[in-house]
């Protein structure tokens, strides 16, 4: 109710402009009528006497045709049309309410009302058009690429201010678009905000606008999509400002303007972080990060490196994704001690010693093996690294007196269909029936995919796209969960603070994404188009994959934390000595090559399933 307030106040001024039209355009019909002389007094008291009734009949009708909507700025034939068709309505529905009450239309000439529809159509046509020309002259004698703003708040504002102090005679700012009526009408930097984002089709096209800027780096996941969707369909370069989570230096320039990226569709909300809280569980620490080269583990250690721990002993079994994050750290953040160790987690000697030279008070345990149809045929290695390595560290900091030891789990470990699903449910389970039995803070935090992490989705049809489609889907139906590798590294953190022993922490990953709606995303950010450029192709399931992923088991009730993006799984009754007796049968297996690992980790996991694929014929989208 309030923006339509806000609507009405900016109209009136085209309402006002029209209500002195109407009577100009009625006297001069009379006018004209009586070939531009002296009109007779019987006649002209007669136009005055039906002036009241023309101007609200009128005005009526320009309302309900919508002409007082129409953007005088951005006139062309079909506000034409609205005029025309608002005139010849309101016309005839003068001469109508005219019969009723001026008795029969007497002293009203026939050939009035034609004038007068004649004369108002012109009046208010004219008086639009002459406006358009005069503001397309002045925006068109600018130099510089021309460019429209989108959002007209603190962060447009401040982008405005950066391209007219530093880029005066290469970008020309044509205006802003912004959906808040109150805004619309005024303007920033002698800059004006034309209209809302609705009609930049047509701004783009009437002025040969170049760029297209989003300043909306708080945007919903719809308005992002809408306002992207809007710019493909113009046909012209746009970019976006980060997120505002990534604008945290209240500062706002043209070089922090970037391609729009898919996880600015998917509408994260910021997250904000009890830094005080984090930085007094981790601040002055030796903090160990196993997998430290990975997608999460090398985004945990950005986030560890700028909370100020004392030590960041980061390991890798990759030589070239530890030797990247080291250098990235080293230049990033001078002030970290840092020890980059190469080692396997399941290299007991080795992890023995650096457990021993380094005593971490924190460990981070990222290292794991996810891609899951290839670990399907990869049985010992599976159990090898993501259940033993995960029970070797985790004993480590049991022994060694650790403060606090992480693990990053996997929505997958819920009803595992996978190989790799029921490794981590199996890696949970141990680190639960371990925690009672220690001082160590054992902790379990479970989310599902990430954003562009190495292997994942994301990459793999970026790359399709890059080399010309198809993009390849599995299932038109399939699902999954997804945040971006920032948030789910400071959610990581925020869990790792508040959390208890023995306990899973699940995070908030808002609703899942139908994975043929993120391809058909991807090929329009590429400037593609589906169907047309770039085919989709369902392939059908692969070995372990689910059509929807969960986040929870049915027993593991989720209750609210007080963090409201942090969520407590509520731990299922593990019989401990039970629990070990599995795993030690499991990993006794580790040597042998056959199904006898799969029936172990099927009595230790009764709800692993694997599941049942059938074949989808492969069909384009």
């Amino acid at each position: 109710m309030i923006r339509s307030f806000g609507l009405l106040l900016y109209q009136w001024r085209i309402l006002l402009h029209d209500a002195l039209v109407i009577p100009v355009a009625w006297l001069v019909a009379y006018w004209l009528r009586y070939n531009l002389g002296v009109i007779p007094e019987d006649f002209l008291r007669g136009a005055f006497f039906a002036l009241p009734v023309v101007l609200a009949v009128q005005l009526t009708a320009n309302y309900f045709v919508g002409v007082h909507r129409g953007e005088w700025r951005f006139v062309s034939l079909p506000d034409l049309s609205l005029i025309l068709r608002a005139t010849v309505t309101g016309t005839i529905a003068i001469a109508f309410s005219l019969f009723l009450v001026a008795e029969r239309l007497a002293f009203v000439p026939r050939s009035v009302f034609i004038l007068y529809a004649l004369v108002l159509a012109v009046l208010m046509s004219s008086s639009r058009l002459v406006f358009r020309l005069f503001k397309d002259r002045h925006f068109t004698t600018k130099a510089g690429r021309k460019v429209l703003v989108l959002g007209a708040g603190a962060a447009g504002e401040q982008l405005s201010r950066d391209l007219r102090r530093n880029h005066p005679n290469r970008y020309n700012i044509i205006g802003f678009l912004d959906d808040d009526p109150e805004k619309v009408g005024r303007q920033i930097h002698r800059v004006p905000i034309i209209a809302s984002t609705e009609v930049l089709l047509d701004v783009v096209e009437r002025w040969g606008i170049e760029l297209v800027l989003i300043a909306v780096p708080s945007a919903s996941e719809k308005t992002m999509q809408r306002l992207v969707g809007l710019c493909e369909k113009s046909g012209v370069e746009f970019k976006t400002l980060p997120g505002a989570h990534e604008l945290v230096s209240g500062k706002v320039q043209l070089g922090d303007m970037r391609e729009v990226r898919i996880d600015d569709l998917l509408g994260r909300d910021p997250v904000k972080l009890d830094w005080h809280r984090i930085k007094d569980s981790l601040c002055d620490k030796t903090v160990l990060v196993t997998g430290a080269g990975g997608s999460i583990g090398a985004e945990l250690c950005r986030q560890l490196a700028s909370v100020c721990s004392a030590r960041l002993v980061i390991l890798d079994q990759s030589e070239y994704n530890l030797y990247r994050i080291e250098e990235e750290l080293s230049e990033r953040f001078p002030n970290v001690t840092l020890s980059p160790v190469l080692g396997d987690v399941c290299d007991v000697v080795a992890m023995q010693h650096i457990f021993a030279r380094y005593k971490p008070a924190a460990v981070f345990h990222a290292a794991a093996y996810k891609h899951v149809p290839l670990l399907e045929g990869q049985v010992r290695e599976a159990v090898r690294n993501n259940v033993f390595g995960t029970k070797q560290v985790a004993d480590l900091a049991h022994s060694s007196g650790v403060e606090k030891f992480v693990l990053i789990s996997t929505d997958k470990a819920v009803n595992p269909s996978s190989l790799m699903g029921a490794c981590k449910r199996a890696a949970e389970i141990y680190i639960q029936q371990l925690a009672p039995q220690s001082e160590t803070t054992f902790i379990t935090v479970r989310f599902g995919n990430v954003l562009g992490s190495a292997g994942s989705v994301v990459p793999k049809f970026q790359e399709q796209i890059k080399r010309g489609g198809p993009v390849t889907v599995t299932h038109p139906e399939m699902t999954r969960y997804f945040m971006t590798i920032t948030e789910a590294s400071q959610l990581i953190l925020e869990a790792s603070a508040m959390g208890e022993g023995g306990r899973i922490y699940v995070l908030d990953m808002g609703l899942p994404v139908l994975i043929s709606d993120l391809a058909e995303q991807l090929i329009q950010l590429s400037g593609k188009e589906v169907h047309k450029d770039i085919r989709i192709v369902y392939t059908g399931l692969r070995a372990g994959e689910k059509l929807h992923e969960e986040l929870f088991h049915t027993d593991e009730n989720l209750s609210d934390t007080d963090y409201e993006k942090i969520h407590l799984a509520a731990t299922r009754t593990i019989d401990s000595q039970k629990a070990s007796e599995l795993l030690e049968d499991l990993l006794s297996k580790m040597d042998r090559f056959d199904d006898s690992l799969i029936q172990s980790l099927r009595h230790m996991i009764p709800e692993y399933r694997a599941h049942d694929l059938e074949p989808l014929q492969e069909r384009n989208a």
